[in-house]
C-alpha cells in the first residue's frame, strides 16, 4: 500500500468532494491521489487517465482493491486525446498535479487538453490543479469564471 505524501494529501483534503461524485483525475499515476479520493466519495467513481502504460499498470496493482470495487478505474490516453466512452456519464471535478499540458508547460496540448476536460465535466463541472495554496481552479473555456 503506498503511503500519501503530505503535498498529495493536502491537495485531495482541498478538493470539494462529497459521497456520489464522479470524479476525472489526470495523470493519476501511480494511484495514490485516486485511492484517497475514492475513500471519500462513497459510491461515487474516480477514473484515473495518464498517458504511460507503465503508470497505468502500476495504478492497476496499488489500486486493485478499488477497481474491483468498481470505485476506481483506469484507461490510458494523453489528456488532451481524452473522451468519455459511448453512455459514460460526464464527472463532477478533475484534478491534476504536475501535468505539463496543464501548467503552461505545453501550451497547445493545453488547450486542446482544457476543451477536452470541458467536454468531459458536467456543465457545473470544475477543474483544480498544483500550484495554489495547495491547488488552484482553472477556468474552462466556454464557462464563466468563478
Amino acid at each position: 500500500m503506498s503511503v500519501i505524501s503530505p503535498r498529495l494529501a493536502a491537495v485531495v483534503d482541498a478538493l470539494p468532494l462529497r459521497p456520489g461524485m464522479r470524479v476525472l483525475e489526470i495523470g493519476g499515476a501511480p494511484g495514490t491521489a485516486a485511492r484517497a479520493v475514492a475513500a471519500r466519495i462513497g459510491d461515487g467513481h474516480i477514473l484515473v487517465v495518464d498517458r504511460s502504460a507503465k503508470g497505468v499498470a502500476l495504478t492497476r496493482r496499488t489500486a486493485a482493491d478499488e477497481i474491483e470495487a468498481g470505485v476506481l478505474s483506469v484507461r490510458q490516453v494523453a489528456v488532451e486525446d481524452f473522451e468519455l466512452d459511448p453512455g459514460e456519464r460526464p464527472y463532477d471535478l478533475a484534478f491534476a498535479c504536475r501535468v505539463g499540458a496543464l501548467d503552461g508547460r505545453h501550451p497547445a496540448a493545453g488547450e486542446r487538453a482544457l476543451r477536452r476536460i470541458a467536454d468531459a465535466l458536467a456543465p457545473d463541472g470544475r477543474l483544480f490543479i498544483d500550484g495554489g495554496d495547495p491547488l488552484r481552479e482553472l477556468v474552462l473555456p466556454g464557462r464563466p469564471g468563478r
